[in-house]
């Protein structure tokens, strides 16, 4: 099942969504509009907002609201792929460069700033308490997530539990919270929003899982980012992790040295290391966990083409090559 596919019983929403976008980039403030615009109509998969989309279908949901409901939660991923490019000092995303590195760190950050303002203001547009009471939330745990991994950085003692912790945090909550929304401008029954935040929290850890599977595993071409650049930052991400308990000691002295250290000098010989002790196979079972929780999830909701849309994206996710 490719991604088009999946995304073709609501392909006029999409467009209905990168309407909005447009329309609510608009500054007076040229360079705001030309980095805005560059990283989000730079080949991005909008997976989440096809989340929301298909969420908020799949709840009887249609429109203007559905469109700016979907908006909102890519402007706000677009202004967290902008802080974290500065804070990693990354050069490379979707096979281009970042825009950190296009037009520097300060202009990054603060357009980051300008979308995450934005997003608020769209939020008041919709007149829903409980969408910024959500929201507001995620933004929080967002931060905190990326503070954690901060803190993990470097760390060769990270536990499982704390790396889970992060992109629960990180990544998996705008998931969560972008089906939510969509269910409450729906007007959804608690019982059915409760089952899409569910099935967006565990879609989007099967996605980060997958994502750090690849990091070892894809070609830079099809990845669109150097290979190894959480290793190359000293992330001990969860094929790490495993390695470094399962290994000999030889090579956890050697696991630990690279998170401690990072950089690229051992990437060959970790990479190695990690497919002996089975870190790819380990991730990718836990990723395929994710996945059939999030489409069980579904299970509470009346079948539709947008519910068939909903599974089929869970399994893309783990099936994916970039």
């Amino acid at each position: 099942m490719s991604l088009e596919s999946i995304k073709q019983p609501v392909s006029a929403d999409l467009i209905a969504v990168d309407t909005v976008i447009r329309t609510h980039l608009a500054s007076d403030v040229v360079l705001v509009n030309q980095v805005a615009e560059y990283i989000i109509h730079s080949g991005g998969k909008r997976i989440r907002p096809l989340v929301a989309v298909l969420a908020g279908r799949a709840c009887g949901q249609s429109g203007t609201a559905l469109a700016s409901t979907a908006a909102i939660v890519e402007f706000i991923h677009t202004a967290t792929l902008l802080h974290d490019d500065v804070v990693d000092g990354s050069e490379l995303r979707r096979g281009r460069d970042t825009a950190n590195a296009v037009w520097g760190n300060e202009a990054s950050v603060l357009v980051g700033d300008y979308l995450y303002s934005r997003a608020f203001e769209m939020m008041v547009e919709l007149g829903s308490m409980r969408v910024m009471a959500v929201m507001a939330g995620a933004t929080n745990k967002i931060a905190e997530g990326e503070v954690l991994q901060l803190m993990n950085a470097h760390d060769p003692d990270t536990t499982e539990a704390r790396y889970f912790e992060v992109i629960y945090r990180k990544t998996a909550k705008l998931f969560e919270a972008g089906a939510q929304i969509a269910a409450i401008v729906a007007g959804a029954s608690t019982a059915h929003e409760q089952a899409l935040a569910q099935y967006g929290r565990h879609l989007g850890t099967a996605f980060q899982l997958v994502d750090d599977v690849l990091d070892y595993r894809a070609s830079a071409e099809e990845l669109g980012k150097n290979l190894g650049d959480d290793l190359a930052e000293g992330k001990p991400t969860l094929p790490l992790i495993h390695a470094l308990k399962h290994g000999n000691p030889e090579q956890q002295q050697l696991i630990r040295h690279a998170i401690e250290n990072g950089g690229l000098d051992s990437i060959d010989d970790i990479t190695r290391i990690i497919e002996s002790t089975g870190g790819l196979e380990y991730t990718a079972r836990l990723a395929r966990q994710e996945t059939e929780l999030a489409i069980a999830a579904l299970a509470t909701l009346p079948d539709s083409a947008h519910v068939t849309a909903l599974r089929e994206l869970a399994e893309f996710a783990v099936s994916r090559s970039y």
